[in-house]
């Protein structure tokens, strides 16, 4: 048995028969502590109890603007973000779920029917796919044929990080988004700790050296990574604590968008957007990650690629966009640092788990 399929199996065994609820984890790492807007916490209270209950990611993977698009989850476990973002995309829009796990599917299944009828569809927009992650062009799913993939806590789960990341280029339509939350180490982790089943199903010994992400993340086809917010991760349990010391973890979510003509850098061209403040629930102002908030009605100088993606992405209908003189002034000044680390220990609060 080569060393990829040993993990593989070795996450099937934990999150199928180790784990039955989330209470059995024994850190915070996959758990999510991401602030809940009050808008999803009615939503997250109407999905099914039983697939809530065994719910183990690591942060809120539910952007805006959400209506009617095609989305697939990685990773999709029993099935509570599908749910909820079922709810959000719509009757006429379709979650689709990947897991490997067949205990997991199989209580994500069962409930398909009470969701579709607590939301008022004629019919369910979900469905579920038994697969690995890193095999995603063997499970028939249309090329391009996704306009959001979602993934939370199960990118540091999988032994192939690359191939994951490879896939969801592939299935990303045009101007398309991963938008997704995982573990990060703060250094590069020993290899002898994926050996232990614990450290693994917690989240910890796959997770990857946030530098490594943004490299593995830009080779995929991604060029410009966009942090969206991290947090620090607590480790109460000793032994995990003594087993993993000295290296410090913290959950932070990223978005990655495939746009073609991203620049490695970021560069101005003395260019401009608006934006109209009629994205549900941010009528004074939205953000597009940490870094770049847009008040209703002013104009924002952006470098080239934050043009870009706003252009090319389902966002560009709530911005008007100037493309100014059109010269290269040089770099765009206060670039910011995609750093998780920097954001999720600047927290005064620690976990909110």
């Amino acid at each position: 048995m080569n060393n990829h399929q040993r993990i593989l199996d070795q996450v099937q065994r934990y999150y199928g028969e180790t784990l039955t609820a989330s209470t059995d984890l024994r850190t915070d790492a996959c758990c999510d502590g991401a602030a809940v807007p009050p808008a999803l916490k009615p939503l997250l209270a109407d999905i099914h109890p039983e697939v809530s209950g065994r719910y183990y990611g690591c942060g809120l993977v539910a952007p805006d603007a959400l209506e009617g698009l095609r989305v697939l989850d990685l990773g999709c476990g029993a099935g509570r973000d599908v749910y909820l973002l079922s709810r959000l995309v719509g009757e006429q829009g379709e979650v689709v779920g990947v897991d490997m796990t067949a205990a997991q599917l199989a209580v994500a299944e069962r409930h398909r029917a009470y969701h579709a009828e607590r939301y008022g569809y004629a019919r369910s927009n979900v469905r579920f796919v038994e697969g690995r992650i890193e095999a995603l062009a063997s499970l028939g799913l249309p090329e391009a044929g996704f306009d959001l993939i979602i993934s939370n806590c199960v990118l540091n789960l999988s032994p192939d990080k690359a191939a994951v990341l490879a896939g969801a280029d592939q299935l990303l339509a045009p101007g398309g988004e991963f938008y997704f939350a995982d573990v990060y180490a703060d250094r590069r982790l020993p290899a002898t700790l994926a050996d232990d089943p614990v450290l693994y199903g917690e989240c910890l010994a796959g997770a990857l050296y946030w530098a490594d992400f943004l490299a593995l993340a830009r080779d995929a086809g991604f060029t410009d990574p966009r942090l969206v917010d991290a947090r620090p991760l607590a480790i109460d349990d000793a032994q995990v604590a003594e087993k993993v010391a000295p290296a410090r973890f913290c959950s932070a979510t990223y978005r990655l968008f495939k746009v073609d003509g991203l620049d490695p850098g970021a560069e101005d061209y003395g260019q401009t957007v608006t934006y109209r403040g009629d994205l549900s629930g941010y009528p004074d102002s939205w953000s597009l990650d940490r870094d770049r908030r847009f008040p209703t009605g002013h104009a924002v100088a952006v470098s080239a690629n934050s043009y870009r993606i706003l252009q090319a992405s389902r966002f560009s209908r709530s911005f008007a966009f100037d493309a100014g003189a059109g010269a290269h002034r040089g770099p765009f000044p206060g670039v910011s640092d995609s750093n998780p680390f920097t954001t999720a220990f600047a927290c005064t609060t620690g976990s909110c788990c």
